[in-house]
Order: C-alpha cells, then structure tokens, then sequence
C-alpha cells in the first residue's frame, strides 16, 4: 500500500458538511491532513458537478461515492449518470435498507436487484460494489448472507468494499475475507477495531485498536486492492483529530 492509496470516508465527517462552504473548508482540511482521495456521500447541499469541481479546487480525487440500496437497486442508469457526473468509477451499496435479511424470499430479490443494476453499471463501464457491516454475518440456510450475496451474484456485477470493523464485528476474520474476495475488491475500508472501558465493541483509529493490520493490508494488496479508505463512523473527540491520528500512524507504520 502507497500513501497515494490511502483516502478517507468523508461520512467520518458529516457534522462538517451541512452547506456548501462547510464542505470546500472540510475538505482543504482533509487535503491538510495529507489525504489525496475521498470517498463521497450524498450531499443535499450541492449538486454533483459543484461536488466534483470542488473535490479537484481542493486537490483531491475521488475514488468512489456510497449510495442508497433503494436508489441503486431501482435507478441503476440514474446512478450511472451521477458517477458520470461525479467523474468515478465505484459506486457503493452502503447497507441493505428495506431488505428482511432473515427472510430467504427477501434476500433473493435483493441479490437479484444487486445482479440487475451492477450489469447496467458494468454495461456502463462503472463498478458496483458491496459493503458490509456484521448483519450479513448471520446465516440462512446454514450459509452466512454475505457469502450467498458474493457466491450468487457474477464478479462483473458485484464487487466488494470489505470493512474490515464490521468484519471482525460480525464473527469473521478479515484477513481471511480479503483473500475470500481476490479479484473482487477494488476497496478497502480500513477501521479499526476497538474496546471501551464497558467491555463494549468501539471504533478507533488506527492503530489504537486490535485488528493485524500487515496481515490484513497483504492479504489486500494481494487481492488486488487499489484504494484504503479510512472510515471512523464515529470519534472520541473532534473527527479531524482521528483522522489525523490515523493518517500519521498508517504513514509511519503501514505504507511501503
């Protein structure tokens, strides 16, 4: 993994992006920390040509956005038009809304929609992928949902953003999902994974929680990862300052 590679999850700072000079003073902050590349969510505020030419005023990249389930599953040449618009490839399902994962008819139908709307993306030349969080960890059919969603559906229309939290969250290693998705994971979302004094599950920066972070990034890069994007959904203190913590340990200890 190359600095170059490393972006951030601009959700982490989402209490920062309310108007549209909210988000050029978050982002030159985010370019101040040292990040090159973002990774997008909706934003009410702007349009997505504003967001773009904002992105670039700033000296940055974007590397991919999250989007709704509901607008992917039913809009997919709608989505297509705002990475267009955007100028990136990935789009990102970023949490199965309206979808009983307990119930088989209902994953189906949401592994079918995934299926239709990542081949009118891929038609398009974009990428569809998936992010996890630990429900998929539950099984149906003796078969755990995150593994049926990556089985049933074609590479060329699915591929993943692991989170590497949520993995270890949810029962699963994430060193070995990586090498699981070869092929198929073209984003990261580096997260660390921590404890409070509670004995609660907790997100941390990196390299303040447990997670094997050279086992994970090898098995990564030898799935041929491109882009590590650090994610902190939420902070002890002031977001900017774990963002900043983060940047400077993967800078110091991950990065060759």
């Amino acid at each position: 993994m190359k600095i170059q590679q490393v972006a951030v999850q601009i959700y982490t700072l989402r209490d920062h992006l309310t108007t549209q000079s909210d988000i050029v003073a978050t982002l030159k902050r985010v370019r101040a920390i040292g990040y090159q590349t973002v990774e997008l969510i909706n934003l009410s505020s702007v349009t997505d040509a504003e967001l773009k030419r904002i992105v670039a005023d700033e000296g940055l990249l974007c590397c991919s956005t999250h989007d709704s389930s509901d607008n992917i599953r039913q809009n997919a040449g709608a989505v297509a038009d705002r990475l267009d618009a955007l100028g990136c490839q990935h789009v990102v399902c970023s949490y199965p809304s309206n979808v009983d994962l307990g119930g088989e008819a209902s994953v189906n139908s949401f592994i079918e929609d995934l299926d239709r709307s990542g081949k009118v993306l891929a038609d398009r030349g974009k990428t569809l992928c998936y992010h996890n969080h630990g429900m998929e960890f539950r099984h149906l059919n003796g078969r755990s949902i995150l593994e049926l969603i990556f089985e049933k559906i074609t590479p060329r229309h699915l591929q993943a953003e692991l989170d590497t939290y949520w993995v270890q969250y949810g029962g699963g290693d994430p060193v070995d999902w990586c090498s699981r998705l070869k092929g198929r994971l073209p984003l990261l979302h580096i997260k660390d994974y921590g404890f409070s004094r509670e004995n609660t599950p907790c997100f941390a920066e990196i390299g303040n929680g447990n997670l094997r972070w050279p086992e994970i990034l090898a098995a990564a890069e030898a799935a041929g990862c491109g882009w590590f994007i650090v994610e902190q959904d939420t902070c002890p203190g002031d977001p900017f300052d774990s963002l900043k913590m983060s940047f400077d340990y993967i800078q110091a200890k991950l990065v060759k």
